[in-house]
């Protein structure tokens, strides 16, 4: 059978919950483990229950039970409204983020592509730098003569040979001879 909490027994019945806990004090009543009490136990103690009051009772549970769904239902609406305000705020970063890194992207692919012909290159700065040699003054040309010293100009033209250091190739020994023969 259906079991009913204390409260749902004196709304059907049209009593005080005291005077439902006194019966169970008093053992007219019994609960089951999980605190309610069974319908037949209530029937057996009390009766019938009036059909005048149980329409009432059912009416107000059903109204009561209505107005708390409906407040849990406005709960739940506001709660999916705040996440999905955050979702679109989590999208709008992602997007944000996304535009960031594509524009360095885009920076660094303009960054690492080949030399124009019209820009410096490093053969060039050779070039320009005799030029800004010619521009000193000839005074600081003389002083750097009389302390030993090159400038640009005489060292662009000295060309300094390396020696190719080419060891001669020995002999090839065979198996036993690396053996028995000594470091040659």
């Amino acid at each position: 059978m259906k079991a009913l909490s204390v409260i749902e027994l004196a709304n059907l019945y049209g009593m005080n919950r005291q005077s439902i806990y006194k019966r169970i004090n008093k053992g007219d009543l019994s609960k089951n483990s999980d605190g309610k009490i069974d319908f037949s136990e209530a029937i057996r103690v009390f009766g019938e229950p009036s059909h005048k009051n149980n329409n009432v009772t059912t009416l107000q549970y059903t109204s009561v039970q209505k107005e708390t769904e409906v407040d849990m239902l406005k709960q739940q609406v506001d709660i999916l409204k705040k996440q999905l305000e955050l979702a679109h705020e989590r999208e709008i970063f992602q997007r944000e983020q996304l535009a960031t890194k594509d524009n360095q992207i885009e920076a660094i692919q303009r960054l690492l592509e080949a030399p124009k012909p019209h820009m410096t290159t490093f053969t060039d700065q050779e070039l320009v730098q005799p030029n800004m040699a010619k521009t000193a003054p000839e005074q600081d040309k003389a002083e750097a003569k009389h302390e030993g010293l090159t400038t640009l100009e005489q060292t662009e033209n000295k060309r300094i040979p390396v020696p190719e250091q080419v060891e001669p190739e020995q002999p090839k020994r065979g198996f036993l001879s690396r053996f028995f023969l000594p470091n040659g």
